[in-house]
């Protein structure tokens, strides 16, 4: 959802390309930097699923029902991986809102179908970030999150994962000062009597839920507060500490978690304030530490890319607002992720449906690259050599404000 621009700059925006002839240029050797071990494919077993082949060797854990084809009555089965994650994002409506669209109420009872292994929420799960709003109000919204989306996933014995948005709790200060205290003091209230919930196996969790980590099937995920722009310092220098400990590289994948994405994919989120600062910084600081995947929400867009290292899903909205991906004209729609992780091929595969019309997203459907103003981000079946001259000489088109 947009960020009160009352009084900060909208954050967001994920894409490496710039306006200018450096940044242009500086783009096209990330690109070029990119190895061609991720595809995009569509195959008989799988059709039109994103296959994302793994940096890391495979990895361990439960394969009991790797294989099967496993979904919903009615829908497309994607085949199970060893491991399988819900990826969710974006879920609020309008400020102060305490309903959700009909795509979030259907998609939370969807899931136990596809019997993931955990359920990712990639942030804002209510509507704040607005001053107008009390303190009895902001309550109200966490209440009908524990009563809509919550309880369910627990109810069905899932264990969920999330980042804050800044429609949760904005990280945007003013001199030193965070503007929305009460939004952060009620998350911070409502997790601190949830965290159990979460059914998460903890390796740390002192900021939680703004900043933690924690392992589960041998896979090491570590969440930092992407709610505004800046990442704050002290978390960067824990999250590179955190990522190279014992436990992050014993595990088999490493995954980050942030509401705003590194790099800009969608139509008016590409503006300065809804991307993270730093980006080529702090995706290094992903690859020193053979990160996987940067899993990302706020700019209400899929798109399965790739910078440098890095896969990135650029997770779509499944509330209020779906956006349009930089540079195309196609409808915004509503979209929920199955993200399956295979072992011994140590690979993964993203099943993504159009919530709207509950048919899965053909990748092929998407640009090959989003050219944003900070950065070129590729599909993740593309690799700079496939790219044409006329595509490596894309500019950066800025969308309408």
């Amino acid at each position: 959802m947009p960020l009160n621009r009352r009084r900060f700059v909208l954050l967001g925006g994920l894409f490496v390309g710039a306006a200018s002839a450096i940044a242009c240029k500086q783009s096209t050797s990330q690109a070029t930097a990119q190895t061609s071990d991720t595809t995009v494919s569509e195959t008989a077993s799988m059709p039109n699923a994103a296959s994302v082949d793994s940096p890391q060797d495979a990895i361990s854990g439960d394969t009991s029902l790797s294989g099967t084809a496993v979904g919903p009555d009615g829908l497309f089965a994607p085949v199970r991986g060893d491991i399988r994650l819900a990826v969710i994002s974006d879920l609020n409506s309008a400020y102060g809102a305490t309903d959700y669209r009909p795509e979030v109420i259907k998609g939370i009872g969807l899931l136990p179908d596809w019997q993931p292994d955990l359920v990712i929420c990639g942030g804002d799960m209510v509507a704040g970030q607005s001053l107008s709003l009390s303190e009895a109000e902001i309550e109200a919204m966490w209440a009908a999150f524990d009563e809509k989306i919550l309880t369910p996933i627990r109810a069905a014995q899932l264990p969920f994962a999330l980042t804050v948005g800044n429609h949760d709790a904005s990280s945007y200060q003013d001199s030193g000062e965070f503007i929305y205290v009460l939004d952060r003091q009620e998350t911070a209230q409502y997790w601190e009597g949830h965290q159990s919930d979460t059914d998460l196996q903890f390796v740390e969790a002192s900021g939680f839920p703004f900043y933690y980590s924690f392992s589960q099937n041998d896979i090491f995920y570590l969440v930092w507060d992407a709610s505004s722009a800046n990442v704050p310092a002290e978390q960067v220098a824990w999250a590179e500490k955190a990522l190279a400990s014992p436990a992050a590289q014993a595990a088999t994948m490493r995954v980050v978690l942030g509401h705003l994405p590194l790099y800009a994919v969608s139509q008016r989120r590409d503006r300065a304030g809804e991307y993270l600062n730093q980006a080529d910084e702090l995706r290094e600081l992903l690859e020193r530490h053979n990160v996987h995947t940067y899993i990302s929400g706020h700019h209400h867009a899929y798109f399965p890319g790739r910078v440098g290292q890095v896969n990135m899903l650029h997770t779509g909205a499944l509330g209020r607002g779906p956006k349009t991906l930089l540079a195309t004209t196609k409808a915004a729609f509503q979209t929920l992720t199955i993200l399956d992780v295979f072992l011994q091929a140590g690979r993964t595969e993203y099943t993504t449906y159009n919530m709207n019309t509950m048919e899965v997203v053909d990748p092929q459907s998407l640009p090959r690259q989003i050219v944003g103003p900070n950065g070129r981000e590729l599909r993740q079946d593309v690799t700079a050599a496939d790219l044409t001259p006329a595509e490596q000489a894309q500019p950066y088109v800025p969308s309408e404000a």
